[in-house]
């Protein structure tokens, strides 16, 4: 237990509603980039199942690894074919945004939802200490992560969703060299991992920010439902 405790970036006592949280995030996560992907006209996603919410589809062992040990990593990749698309590069943002935006959906509906049931006394109904406890635990490593994979993914970093919205932006000639970058996807977020000043400067903002996101988010449905 104590060798799984430090290396691990997420307490073993939270762990269970962490992987509930994985689960739930990176399955919507995938299916949107499906979802939207299908709907534009590309049957890539769809005719490889990944237009499911299945969440064992949608799992990349390496990613969640990644995350449990270091905080950050990402989902199975859904395939897109942007030449399916009467418009590809901008059907290709609107698809590529779609995941990030879902987890930012997931984060606000699930703050909403916990800020109503602390507002409306709702919680306090539970006389159970543990299930209590745990309804508190749920609802911060939910919204806090859903925030941070949204801003996560948004990173112009190949596999990331930024990566492709970024190319889907920059001129055909700037796309053909950013190509060139995507064989080293792995060794990029190993090197994040392991020199700290990288890690400094790149993940660390994100979890202030999504902390921000939460609060924010927090406070206004406090606002709104008179609290």
């Amino acid at each position: 237990m104590d060798f799984l405790n430090k290396i691990l970036r997420i307490p073993l006592d939270q762990l269970p509603y962490f992987l509930i949280t994985l689960i739930i995030a990176f399955t919507v996560h995938e299916f949107s980039h499906a979802y939207f992907a299908n709907k534009f006209g590309d049957p890539t996603a769809r005719l490889q199942g990944r237009l499911t919410l299945n969440p064992a589809v949608h799992f990349d062992l390496f990613g969640v690894i990644l995350l449990l040990i270091a905080g950050f990593g990402w989902a199975r990749p859904v395939p897109v074919n942007r030449d399916n698309f009467d418009k590809p590069r901008q059907m290709g943002i609107v698809v590529a945004a779609a995941g990030p935006l879902s987890n930012l959906l997931l984060g606000f509906l699930g703050t909403m939802i916990y800020v109503a049931l602390s507002r409306f006394g709702i919680l306090d109904m539970i006389s159970n200490e543990i299930l209590y406890n745990a309804v508190h635990t749920f609802f911060g490593i939910f919204n806090f992560w859903n925030f941070f994979l949204f801003l996560f993914n948004l990173l112009p970093l190949p596999p990331l969703d930024g990566y492709r919205i970024l190319e889907d932006i920059v001129p055909d000639r700037a796309r053909i060299s950013l190509k060139q970058f995507e064989q080293w996807s792995v060794l990029i977020f190993l090197l994040i991992l392991i020199i700290p000043q990288l890690r400094s400067v790149i993940i660390e903002p994100l979890y202030a920010a999504a902390s921000s996101i939460y609060f924010q988010f927090g406070s206004f449905f406090l606002m709104l439902f008179g609290g």
